[in-house]
């Protein structure tokens, strides 16, 4: 699997909104924790809810400023700008995979 390429099609699926797309770079069973929300969404109806409610929701388009792989697991650190209060504020991903998915996020502000 080439992560840094997998990463590139994830953000842009991301930013385009195409929540289908979005959830079939996800495994079935994945698990996105976000301790900036303060949930860990559960399976792709979860992961569905966390990308309406916090990207489609502010218009949230996200910008990679480093990417670090090691094995299969990736680090990203972003910055994401929308329509919530800060307008721009950096963040981070970091990805487990599985079969070609993402397995496992964490996703937090920072």
């Amino acid at each position: 699997m080439d992560i840094e390429k997998f990463i590139a099609n994830w953000l842009k699926v991301s930013n385009d909104f195409d929540t289908e797309q979005y959830l079939g770079m996800y495994h079935k069973n994945a698990v996105l924790d976000d301790p900036s929300v303060g949930r860990k969404f559960m399976g792709h109806q979860g992961i569905k809810n966390y990308f309406e409610s916090y990207f489609i929701g502010y218009n949230t388009k996200t910008r990679l400023t480093d990417l670090t792989v090691k094995g299969d697991k990736a680090h990203l650190e972003v910055e994401f700008t929308g329509n919530f209060p800060e307008g721009k504020i950096k963040g981070i991903f970091d990805f487990a995979f599985k079969e070609d998915k993402i397995s496992e996020a964490r996703a937090d502000l920072i």
